[in-house]
């Protein structure tokens, strides 16, 4: 998302005008400044729920336990996956 793809408002003007930018937010980020500073973001709850589903749980390797890195170690990538190969090579 670009940065002409949002509204920047400040949190005074955001009092002033509440209604017009839950609309507004409905279909592009309302972004509320406070003291010149971005302070934070309103979107539609269908947004918010489409960026949670995209939240991942990272996991270092060294948190992994011995049973995951054997199954890992002792992965097969299936035969009809094959021709995958060349996406990494030269």
């Amino acid at each position: 998302m670009s940065i002409e793809d949002r509204v920047i408002v400040s949190a005074a003007e955001f009092d002033r005008n509440v209604g017009l930018y839950l609309d507004i937010a409905l279909t592009k980020p309302v972004t509320i400044t406070k003291n010149g500073r971005e302070w934070t973001v309103l979107l539609s709850a269908q947004e918010y729920a489409r960026l949670k589903r995209r939240d991942r749980r990272v996991i270092a390797a060294g948190e992994l336990s011995e049973r995951q890195v054997d199954a890992i170690r002792n992965a097969r990538i299936p035969d009809r996956f094959a021709d995958l190969d060349k996406e990494i090579k030269d």
